[in-house]
Formats: structure tokens, sequence, C-alpha cells
């Protein structure tokens, strides 16, 4: 009927800071490409008021939401049913509307996978990889990994512990060791991931000389100004290829995406748009 407004789907992206996420620009061009109507926000909440959020949220109709830092861990625990992923990772960042609650899920893995397998065409099985870092990211990202199947996957923080903890829990899935980044001495990869945040306090992390082997690639799990120290030292390293997480942004989005809106829309073209902000 005329004068009659459509329904408009309602999608967020909560965090603390929450003002600098593409999230909201990400989501619109892949709607633009569906020809589909869609209202997606930053919403800035705390630690202390999330789960009160999450229902108000639901209670207010919103069908899905991403979840960034520092709710991952808290969007699983408030969640009512859990993606098998999300509870191996320990994290979601992704909450699917039930009429129950909300499902939790985690997409940050197969947006990883994606970018390094089918943008980058950087292999993954068969190669000798390592994964700097044992915190959310590494976990959320080391089943995904594994499941590629690369000759082995080394783990390495600047602790012990930290790492042989996530190793024990892994192990079953695939070739893994936990290494100090110090221990790292000697040896070489083929592809090295960071998985810290040490970028986003203006630092790489303290890793021995000649670890890229020839031809190697580097890859930071961050973008922008937290990308610039570890691309600075994969450089000094000679890595042939070297790539921050903008693909690996716009891929875990379009996986969410997918949970909400049962089909997957294109990455290169946003990858490409997002590139020229």
């Amino acid at each position: 009927m005329l004068g009659m407004t459509l329904p408009v789907n309602r999608y967020a992206v909560l965090g603390q800071p929450i003002a600098q996420s593409q999230s909201p620009q990400i989501h619109q061009w892949f709607a633009e490409q569906a020809g589909v109507a869609l209202s997606y926000e930053r919403i800035e909440v705390s630690p202390e008021g999330f789960a009160e959020r999450l229902a108000a949220l639901h209670a207010q109709g919103y069908a899905g939401l991403n979840v960034t830092s520092p709710h991952k861990l808290a969007a699983l625990a408030a969640a009512d049913t859990r993606a098998p992923l999300a509870e191996l990772a320990g994290a979601a960042n992704t909450l699917v509307r039930t009429a129950a609650g909300w499902h939790a899920d985690t997409t940050d893995g197969e947006g990883l996978v994606r970018d390094l397998r089918d943008n980058l065409r950087w292999p993954i099985a068969q190669r000798r990889v390592l994964l700097l870092g044992a915190g959310g990211a590494a976990r959320s990202v080391l089943k995904p990994l594994l499941d590629e199947r690369p000759a082995e996957l080394v783990i390495s923080s600047r602790t012990p512990w930290t790492v042989e903890k996530l190793a024990a829990e892994f192990k079953t899935y695939g070739p893994l060791r936990p290494c100090t980044h110090m221990a790292l001495k000697g040896d070489a990869f083929d592809l090295i991931l960071n998985a810290t945040a040490a970028g986003h306090q203006g630092q790489a992390p303290r890793l021995p000389d000649g670890i890229v082997r020839a031809g190697g690639a580097c890859y930071d799990l961050s973008y922008g100004a937290a990308f610039a120290p570890f691309r600075d030292w994969a450089h000094a390293q000679h890595a042939a290829h070297v790539s921050d997480g903008i693909g690996m942004l716009v891929e875990q989005a379009a996986a969410s995406y997918a949970l909400w809106h049962g089909a997957r829309p294109q990455t290169g073209p946003v990858i490409e748009r997002l590139r020229r902000l």
C-alpha cells in the first residue's frame, strides 16, 4: 500500500571503543549487492553493561550482531546456544537471533583462511606455518588453520605455559607445536601470522632473525596503524609477500552476513573499495 514502510533488518556491532569499526560500511556494501535494505550501526557498550544490552537488543528485534574487543568471550558466555567452533575457540564474534535468544558463532578463522587461500593465493596445506600469539585472536583461528592441513603449525608467545596449554587443547586437530619466541631461533617458516596485539602498542613481536623462509609470506591479522610495526619487521626479514588483515576483516564479515541472510556476498569488490578509503 502507498505510504507503507517496509521493515528494515536491524544489525549492529558492539565493542569498546567502537568508533573506528568499518563493519557498518562493509555490510552496507554487501546489502547493495543483493539489493536489500538493512540498518547496521555501531554500539559502544562497557563490559559491565554488555549482557544487559544483549537482552535489550533482542527485545528490540535486532536480527544479528557482530561483537569485537573486549566482548568476544562475554558474547559466548551470554549466548543461549553456541556453535561447536565458537565453543572450541572460547569466543564469539557473531550472534544470530533465534526465538529463544542469541546463537553464538565465530567467523574469524574462516575469514583468515579465505583471505590467505582464496584472495592472496598463499597456500597453507603442506607449509610450515608460525602463529604468533596465544590470546583470543589465536584461539579463534587455530582450528580452521589446522583444517587446511599444514605440514606443521607452530604457536609461539613470550611465555611457554600459555602456548603449551593452547597446544594441549588443540593437539587432536593437527600437527601443532608450542614454542616461545626466543626458542624459534634456527627455525624457518613459509608463512608467519601475527595474532598478537603488539602492533596496537606500536611494536612488533621480538623474534629471532632468519625465521622467514626464502619466498615466505608474513600476514598481520591487524590493519591500519597497528600493522606498521610487523610490516616493517617483515620487510627487514626480506619476506617475499607481506599483507595486513583487511581481507580477513571483509571475509569474516561475509561469513557473518551469510549466517544472517543465507547467502554469501562477493568479497573482492568490497576489499578493493575498503582499501581505497
